[in-house]
Protein backbone atom coordinates (compact mmCIF):
# COMPACT_ATOMS: atom_id res chain seq x y z
CA UNK A 1 0.00 0.00 0.00
CA UNK A 2 2.79 2.40 0.98
CA UNK A 3 4.45 2.01 -2.55
CA UNK A 4 0.90 2.83 -4.63
CA UNK A 5 0.52 5.75 -2.67
CA UNK A 6 4.38 6.58 -3.63
CA UNK A 7 3.40 6.11 -6.85
CA UNK A 8 0.33 8.19 -6.40
CA UNK A 9 2.46 10.85 -5.57
CA UNK A 10 5.12 10.63 -8.14
CA UNK A 11 2.51 11.07 -10.57
CA UNK A 12 0.70 13.87 -9.13
CA UNK A 13 3.99 15.57 -9.04
CA UNK A 14 4.51 15.01 -12.47
CA UNK A 15 1.51 16.24 -13.31
CA UNK A 16 2.04 19.31 -11.19
CA UNK A 17 5.50 19.81 -13.06
CA UNK A 18 3.56 19.39 -16.25
CA UNK A 19 1.41 22.19 -15.66
CA UNK A 20 4.08 24.74 -13.96
CA UNK A 21 5.51 23.96 -17.54
CA UNK A 22 2.53 24.99 -19.20
CA UNK A 23 2.26 27.54 -17.84
CA UNK A 24 5.42 28.74 -18.47
CA UNK A 25 5.29 28.10 -21.91
CA UNK A 26 1.72 30.26 -21.86
CA UNK A 27 3.66 33.36 -20.15
CA UNK A 28 6.05 33.30 -22.41
CA UNK A 29 3.74 33.21 -25.37
CA UNK A 30 2.18 36.59 -23.95
CA UNK A 31 5.24 38.22 -23.18
CA UNK A 32 6.87 37.69 -26.43
CA UNK A 33 3.20 37.95 -28.63
CA UNK A 34 4.66 34.63 -30.30
CA UNK A 35 2.66 31.42 -30.42
CA UNK A 36 5.44 29.22 -31.34
CA UNK A 37 9.12 29.06 -29.69
CA UNK A 38 10.56 26.54 -31.54
CA UNK A 39 9.93 24.88 -34.39
CA UNK A 40 8.60 21.45 -32.32
CA UNK A 41 5.81 23.45 -31.05
CA UNK A 42 3.77 23.37 -34.58
CA UNK A 43 6.13 21.90 -37.50
CA UNK A 44 3.75 22.49 -39.88
CA UNK A 45 3.25 25.95 -39.11
CA UNK A 46 6.93 26.49 -38.55
CA UNK A 47 7.88 25.02 -42.33
CA UNK A 48 5.03 27.11 -43.60
CA UNK A 49 7.06 30.30 -41.74
CA UNK A 50 10.14 29.53 -43.78
CA UNK A 51 8.14 30.17 -46.76
CA UNK A 52 6.98 32.77 -45.57
CA UNK A 53 10.40 34.61 -44.66
CA UNK A 54 11.85 33.41 -47.84
CA UNK A 55 9.72 35.14 -49.74
CA UNK A 56 9.83 38.18 -48.18
CA UNK A 57 13.83 38.12 -48.53
CA UNK A 58 13.08 37.68 -52.25
CA UNK A 59 10.44 39.99 -52.62
CA UNK A 60 13.08 42.90 -50.47
CA UNK A 61 15.64 42.14 -52.97
CA UNK A 62 13.12 43.22 -56.00
CA UNK A 63 12.02 45.65 -54.43
CA UNK A 64 15.43 47.66 -54.29
CA UNK A 65 15.36 46.72 -57.75
CA UNK A 66 11.58 48.06 -58.31
CA UNK A 67 12.82 51.42 -56.59
CA UNK A 68 16.00 51.87 -58.48
CA UNK A 69 13.70 51.45 -62.01
CA UNK A 70 10.98 53.76 -60.94
CA UNK A 71 14.21 56.57 -60.23
CA UNK A 72 15.95 55.77 -63.04
CA UNK A 73 12.08 56.18 -65.13
CA UNK A 74 11.20 59.56 -63.42
CA UNK A 75 15.06 60.70 -64.27
CA UNK A 76 14.34 60.05 -67.95
CA UNK A 77 10.30 60.92 -67.88
CA UNK A 78 12.12 64.83 -66.87
CA UNK A 79 14.76 64.30 -69.57
CA UNK A 80 12.56 63.83 -71.99
CA UNK A 81 9.78 66.55 -70.81
CA UNK A 82 12.76 69.11 -71.29
CA UNK A 83 14.19 67.94 -74.80
CA UNK A 84 10.06 68.04 -75.78
CA UNK A 85 10.66 71.67 -74.50
CA UNK A 86 13.24 72.09 -76.67
CA UNK A 87 12.38 71.06 -80.03
CA UNK A 88 9.79 72.38 -79.92
CA UNK A 89 11.49 76.05 -79.39
CA UNK A 90 13.93 74.47 -82.16
CA UNK A 91 10.77 74.32 -84.33
CA UNK A 92 9.39 77.98 -83.27
CA UNK A 93 13.16 79.33 -84.81
CA UNK A 94 12.51 77.72 -87.74
CA UNK A 95 9.11 79.04 -88.31
CA UNK A 96 10.63 82.57 -87.58
CA UNK A 97 13.32 82.32 -89.48
CA UNK A 98 11.17 81.04 -92.95
CA UNK A 99 9.40 84.37 -92.92
CA UNK A 100 11.09 86.29 -95.81
CA UNK A 101 11.20 89.51 -93.44
CA UNK A 102 13.55 88.06 -91.54
CA UNK A 103 17.54 89.84 -92.00
CA UNK A 104 20.40 87.57 -92.22
CA UNK A 105 21.57 88.69 -89.11
CA UNK A 106 18.47 87.94 -87.16
CA UNK A 107 19.06 84.46 -88.90
CA UNK A 108 22.41 84.31 -87.69
CA UNK A 109 20.92 84.86 -84.18
CA UNK A 110 18.44 81.81 -84.47
CA UNK A 111 20.97 79.71 -86.05
CA UNK A 112 23.32 80.31 -82.89
CA UNK A 113 20.37 79.46 -80.48
CA UNK A 114 19.59 76.19 -82.52
CA UNK A 115 22.70 75.31 -82.11
CA UNK A 116 22.62 75.83 -78.26
CA UNK A 117 19.57 73.66 -78.03
CA UNK A 118 21.63 70.98 -79.50
CA UNK A 119 24.14 71.27 -77.51
CA UNK A 120 21.41 70.89 -74.52
CA UNK A 121 19.83 67.88 -76.07
CA UNK A 122 23.21 66.76 -76.14
CA UNK A 123 23.73 66.55 -73.08
CA UNK A 124 20.40 65.29 -72.02
CA UNK A 125 21.32 62.19 -73.96
CA UNK A 126 25.00 62.12 -71.67
CA UNK A 127 22.98 62.40 -68.64
CA UNK A 128 24.59 60.89 -65.36
CA UNK A 129 21.74 58.26 -63.42
CA UNK A 130 22.21 57.62 -60.18
CA UNK A 131 24.18 54.42 -60.93
CA UNK A 132 26.46 56.07 -62.23
CA UNK A 133 26.11 54.97 -65.86
CA UNK A 134 24.47 56.57 -68.49
CA UNK A 135 21.01 57.10 -68.42
CA UNK A 136 20.33 56.41 -71.74
CA UNK A 137 22.92 53.62 -72.14
CA UNK A 138 24.17 53.78 -75.82
CA UNK A 139 24.45 50.25 -76.49
CA UNK A 140 23.12 47.70 -74.11
CA UNK A 141 20.40 49.31 -71.35
CA UNK A 142 20.23 47.93 -68.27
CA UNK A 143 17.57 45.36 -67.55
CA UNK A 144 16.52 44.99 -63.96
CA UNK A 145 14.82 41.90 -62.54
CA UNK A 146 11.38 43.24 -59.97
CA UNK A 147 9.90 40.38 -59.36
CA UNK A 148 10.16 36.33 -59.62
CA UNK A 149 9.02 35.75 -63.63
CA UNK A 150 9.83 39.82 -64.45
CA UNK A 151 12.75 41.78 -65.92
CA UNK A 152 12.51 45.10 -67.28
CA UNK A 153 14.16 47.90 -69.07
CA UNK A 154 13.39 50.95 -67.40
CA UNK A 155 15.11 53.37 -69.61
CA UNK A 156 15.08 52.18 -73.66
CA UNK A 157 18.54 52.96 -74.64
CA UNK A 158 19.51 56.00 -76.13
CA UNK A 159 19.36 55.49 -80.17
CA UNK A 160 15.56 53.93 -79.56
CA UNK A 161 14.67 57.38 -78.08
CA UNK A 162 16.38 60.39 -79.66
CA UNK A 163 17.01 59.14 -83.02
CA UNK A 164 14.98 59.53 -86.39
CA UNK A 165 15.94 57.02 -89.19
CA UNK A 166 19.24 56.90 -87.47
CA UNK A 167 19.98 60.00 -87.20
CA UNK A 168 20.36 62.13 -83.84
CA UNK A 169 17.45 65.01 -83.13
CA UNK A 170 20.39 67.02 -81.68
CA UNK A 171 21.84 66.66 -85.81
CA UNK A 172 18.63 67.82 -86.93
CA UNK A 173 18.24 70.79 -85.01
CA UNK A 174 22.08 71.62 -86.27
CA UNK A 175 21.14 70.95 -89.91
CA UNK A 176 18.30 73.36 -89.49
CA UNK A 177 20.51 76.23 -87.94
CA UNK A 178 22.68 75.85 -90.91
CA UNK A 179 19.16 75.97 -93.50
CA UNK A 180 18.37 78.61 -91.62
CA UNK A 181 21.80 80.46 -92.40
CA UNK A 182 21.46 79.58 -96.00
CA UNK A 183 18.06 81.70 -95.80
CA UNK A 184 17.15 78.71 -98.98
CA UNK A 185 13.31 77.89 -98.40
CA UNK A 186 13.42 74.33 -99.57
CA UNK A 187 16.40 73.37 -97.35
CA UNK A 188 14.15 75.77 -94.87
CA UNK A 189 11.06 73.66 -95.29
CA UNK A 190 13.23 70.21 -95.45
CA UNK A 191 14.44 70.85 -91.37
CA UNK A 192 10.90 71.88 -90.36
CA UNK A 193 10.12 68.12 -91.81
CA UNK A 194 13.05 66.70 -89.75
CA UNK A 195 11.88 69.17 -86.66
CA UNK A 196 8.41 67.98 -87.20
CA UNK A 197 10.14 63.77 -86.83
CA UNK A 198 11.80 64.56 -83.78
CA UNK A 199 9.07 65.95 -82.15
CA UNK A 200 7.05 63.11 -82.84
CA UNK A 201 9.93 60.73 -82.14
CA UNK A 202 10.54 62.62 -78.18
CA UNK A 203 6.58 62.31 -78.09
CA UNK A 204 7.27 58.30 -78.72
CA UNK A 205 10.14 58.40 -76.27
CA UNK A 206 8.17 59.60 -73.44
CA UNK A 207 5.27 57.58 -73.96
CA UNK A 208 7.41 54.56 -73.91
CA UNK A 209 9.06 56.05 -70.70
CA UNK A 210 5.51 56.48 -68.92
CA UNK A 211 4.62 52.78 -70.35
CA UNK A 212 7.69 51.21 -68.44
CA UNK A 213 6.79 53.54 -65.35
CA UNK A 214 3.10 52.17 -65.09
CA UNK A 215 4.28 48.64 -65.36
CA UNK A 216 6.64 49.28 -62.46
CA UNK A 217 4.10 50.93 -60.59
CA UNK A 218 2.02 47.62 -61.06
CA UNK A 219 4.48 45.38 -60.11
CA UNK A 220 5.36 47.46 -56.64
CA UNK A 221 1.19 47.21 -56.04
CA UNK A 222 1.36 43.97 -56.53
CA UNK A 223 4.48 43.49 -54.35
CA UNK A 224 2.89 45.45 -51.50
CA UNK A 225 -0.54 43.67 -51.86
CA UNK A 226 1.61 39.93 -51.59
CA UNK A 227 3.17 41.91 -47.91
CA UNK A 228 -0.11 42.47 -46.61
CA UNK A 229 -1.44 39.23 -47.16
CA UNK A 230 1.64 37.28 -45.93
CA UNK A 231 1.86 39.46 -42.75
CA UNK A 232 -1.61 38.30 -42.34
CA UNK A 233 -1.02 34.43 -42.67
CA UNK A 234 2.41 35.08 -40.53
CA UNK A 235 0.92 36.59 -37.78
CA UNK A 236 -2.38 34.03 -37.82
CA UNK A 237 0.03 31.45 -37.48
CA UNK A 238 3.05 32.71 -35.51
CA UNK A 239 1.73 35.42 -33.22
CA UNK A 240 0.01 35.04 -29.74
CA UNK A 241 -4.02 35.56 -29.61
CA UNK A 242 -4.03 37.10 -26.32
CA UNK A 243 -7.09 37.29 -25.52
CA UNK A 244 -7.15 33.23 -25.46
CA UNK A 245 -3.81 32.63 -23.84
CA UNK A 246 -4.70 34.83 -21.32
CA UNK A 247 -7.78 32.77 -20.42
CA UNK A 248 -5.68 29.38 -20.81
CA UNK A 249 -3.17 30.89 -18.47
CA UNK A 250 -5.71 31.91 -15.60
CA UNK A 251 -7.19 28.40 -16.32
CA UNK A 252 -3.89 26.59 -15.95
CA UNK A 253 -3.24 28.35 -13.05
CA UNK A 254 -6.22 27.90 -11.37
CA UNK A 255 -5.70 24.17 -12.39
CA UNK A 256 -2.08 24.26 -10.29
CA UNK A 257 -3.60 26.02 -7.37
CA UNK A 258 -5.60 24.20 -6.63
CA UNK A 259 -3.84 20.35 -7.16
CA UNK A 260 -1.07 22.01 -5.04
CA UNK A 261 -3.98 22.69 -2.18
CA UNK A 262 -5.27 19.61 -2.71
CA UNK A 263 -1.69 17.77 -2.78
CA UNK A 264 -0.64 19.60 0.53
CA UNK A 265 -3.99 18.36 2.83
CA UNK A 266 -3.28 14.58 1.79
CA UNK A 267 0.15 14.73 2.34
CA UNK A 268 -0.65 16.74 6.03
CA UNK A 269 -1.83 12.57 6.85
CA UNK A 270 0.55 10.72 8.87
CA UNK A 271 2.06 7.02 8.19
CA UNK A 272 -0.55 5.85 10.81
CA UNK A 273 -3.49 7.29 8.87
CA UNK A 274 -2.66 5.54 5.74
CA UNK A 275 -1.77 2.33 7.41
CA UNK A 276 -5.23 2.47 9.37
Amino acid sequence: MINAVGNRMTTEIRRQSNLAQAISDSQTQVSTGKRLQTASDDPVASSRLAILRQSNANDAAWAKNISLAASLSAQADNMLKSASDLIGRAKELLLAGASSSVSPTDRTTMALELRDIAGELDRFQATTSVTGDRLFADVQPLRMRIDSDVTIIAVPGRPELFEVGGINVSDLVRSAASALETGDSVLISASLTAIDGGISQIADSAAKVGLRAAQIDRVNESHLTRKITREAERAALEDTDLSQALATLNAQTITLEAAQAAFARINRRTLFDILS
